[in-house]
């Protein structure tokens, strides 16, 4: 668990805030952020990374949301209007949507209000099913087993003609207007959990992706508080407050004896969202000149997953785990936190060199993990503000155990000396190299980013696998290509992070799901075994049968390793004293229309 945060720190949150909405004679209330790597679309349908995720979680509603302040994670209504009604069995889930919703004003809508019906959730949701959107998560979708949406997409591959969207079927259906029923194959009891991502699965008008087309990844349009307002690719982002957006005002339940929270709730109560008037999200792919804005007071957060302290600058930030002095005096808020996420290396298990499920491919894997040393790249890269990480679990979600040890973590060169040995993998022609055991020769390719921070983590692997005799080299590519091609299937090794969506645990190991290969599981790690183990997982409520499956699934995915997860990253938020009511998010990323900014405390210009 992480620490509570002292009651001092409390009283940091419990500044003057000003009111909601900006009126013609007051100054906008801008909030300026950046993110690390570019976006690559704004189109739900065809998203999966962080970046994207964070722009159409402003824009889009989904049926529930998390309460922003309450720790543990805790759902409410966003759209529904109430709780849902659940069958016994949890396969059949009927929600009322609420009345009154309107989309932001588009052309497409032909200068007619567009009130919000139960039919544009299902309609989303088929959009990522449409096999024409390929969407990165269409796996997860497949997965929850929503009656006769896998028929329907088959259909449309099989037969190579576009997707029926009138088709009903029981899987998702509109009962009328403001009425929805999901019904599923099997039992899905945390199924709200997967409804609560507006990033991906809110609601769509039909009318604005058909007017649109093929330029929809531009056009987003949602109910959600903030509207696309300016788009350069790969370099600004501008969202502006949604004039349709209803009359909803900042309410959140945190425990009573939450200072932090409860100092928050007490001073933004009752606001109207969203309280700022405008939000400018510049990319700035490299640490420092990200680092140096944020010191010239360019942008006013650094914050969360997508946009926070650099590891090469955490020290700047927070030496040995304390705000800087210089950084203090200015008012600047610091908080320090182990974030739900994990940091990894996947082995692509369909290449023929690092994949397969034979001994000998195992233990090359295995060799490569024990021959790497997590806690100098912790030292090193992370600042020391990291986690080992022993398990595809993250922190904070169901499964994980921070007594939990596995060979995940181990730092063993002469292991892996003595496993490469023991399988074949030796030096045979004398020059400092180990061939593979048919003695053709093994060049291991790991894929990497241009930006000069991921020269460290080069490095690192340099030395160890030089070390045990093992040549890599290493292919240079931008993120949101190295996204395209590791779901392709075409890269050896890769890493990259990735955060928990929902509380449950079960999330993390869609990455080792075979049918979420080319998918979030990029390894496209496929082994009938862990498939029905997760399978059995989706139907169990929690319980010790449940636990007991979470701790098998550990042991798979340590024994055949198609994935190295690293470090869970401890993460440094930092604010500028005029950001008000801030609180790191745990599993959602809408949290924009929740702050406020301080004019009278913000520089001019």
């Amino acid at each position: 668990m992480t620490p509570r945060l002292p009651a001092l720190l409390a009283l940091l949150f419990c500044l003057a805030v000003g009111s909601g909405a900006a009126t013609a004679a007051e100054p906008k209330k801008v909030f300026h952020t950046a993110f690390s790597a570019p976006e690559t679309s704004l189109d739900p349908a065809k998203i999966v990374d962080l970046y994207s995720r964070n722009v159409t979680a402003h824009i889009f509603e989904a049926l529930y949301t998390y309460d922003h302040l309450a720790r543990p994670a805790k759902l409410k209504p966003q759209l529904a209007d109430g709780p849902p009604e659940v069958s016994p069995d949890f396969k059949v889930w009927t929600f009322k949507v609420r009345r009154g919703i309107y989309f932001a004003d588009d052309p497409a809508f032909k200068g007619k209000k567009r009130e919000l019906m139960a039919q544009d959730f299902v309609y989303a949701m088929k959009r990522i099913a449409d096999p024409a959107n390929k969407s990165p998560v269409v796996g997860g979708m497949l997965s929850v087993g929503y009656v006769g949406l896998k028929a329907l997409r088959e259909e449309a591959i099989r037969d190579k003609k576009p997707f029926d969207y009138d088709r009903e079927i029981d899987g998702m259906r509109a009962l009328d207007s403001h009425t929805v029923r999901f019904t599923l194959e099997q039992p899905r009891p945390r199924l709200l959990e997967n409804l609560a991502s507006p990033d991906l699965f809110g609601a769509q008008a039909r009318e604005v992706v058909e007017h649109y087309r093929d330029q929809i990844d531009a056009h987003p349009v949602g109910t959600g508080p903030f509207r696309l307002k300016q788009w350069r690719r790969g370099s600004l982002i501008v969202l502006e407050r949604n004039p349709d957006f209803r009359e909803e005002h900042y309410t959140a339940e945190p425990a009573p004896d939450d200072a932090v929270g409860q100092a928050i709730l007490k001073r933004m109560k009752g606001q109207r969202l969203p309280i700022v008037d405008e939000v400018h999200i510049s990319i700035i792919n490299e640490s420092q000149p990200r680092w140096l804005a944020f010191l010239n007071r360019q942008i006013d957060a650094m914050a969360t997953v997508a946009n926070g302290v650099p590891p090469d600058f955490t020290a700047h930030a927070m030496p040995n785990g304390k705000l800087a002095p210089n950084l203090a005096k200015q008012g600047i808020v610091g908080l320090r936190e182990v974030n739900s996420d994990v940091f990894f290396t996947f082995f692509n298990m369909e290449h023929p060199l690092v994949g397969g499920y034979t001994p000998e491919k195992v233990a090359l894997r295995r060799a490569i993990s024990l021959a790497y040393d997590v806690k100098r790249e912790i030292a090193l890269y992370w600042k020391s503000n990291g986690v080992p990480a022993q398990s595809p679990l993250l922190p904070h979600t169901t499964g994980y155990d921070t007594a939990f040890k596995s060979e995940v973590a181990d730092y063993d060169p002469a292991r892996a000396k003595a496993l490469l040995d023991l399988y074949g993998y030796v030096d045979r022609d004398g020059d400092g190299w180990r061939e593979l055991p048919d003695g053709k020769p093994l060049l291991l390719e790991m894929t990497t980013n241009p930006e000069q921070r991921f020269r460290v983590l080069d490095e690192l692997l340099k030395k160890a696998m030089d070390a045990v005799g093992l040549r890599v080299k290493f292919v240079v590519g931008h993120w949101p290509e190295n996204l395209k091609q590791a779901r392709a299937g075409k890269l050896m090794m890769w890493q990259l992070g990735v955060s928990a969506a929902a509380p449950d645990g079960q999330g993390s190991l869609a990455r080792l799901y075979g049918p979420e290969c080319h998918s979030q599981n990029m390894s496209c790690f496929k082994l009938p075994a862990f498939d029905q183990l997760y399978e059995r997982m989706q139907q169990l409520p929690d319980g010790p049968e449940r636990a007991a499956l979470f701790a098998e699934a550990k042991r798979i995915a340590t024994a055949y390793m198609p994935i190295k997860h690293r470090v869970h990253r401890i993460d440094i938020d930092l604010l500028h004293p005029w950001v008000l009511g801030y609180r790191r998010p745990q599993f959602w990323l809408d949290w924009w229309h929740l702050i406020d900014i301080d004019l009278s405390r913000r520089p001019a210009g």
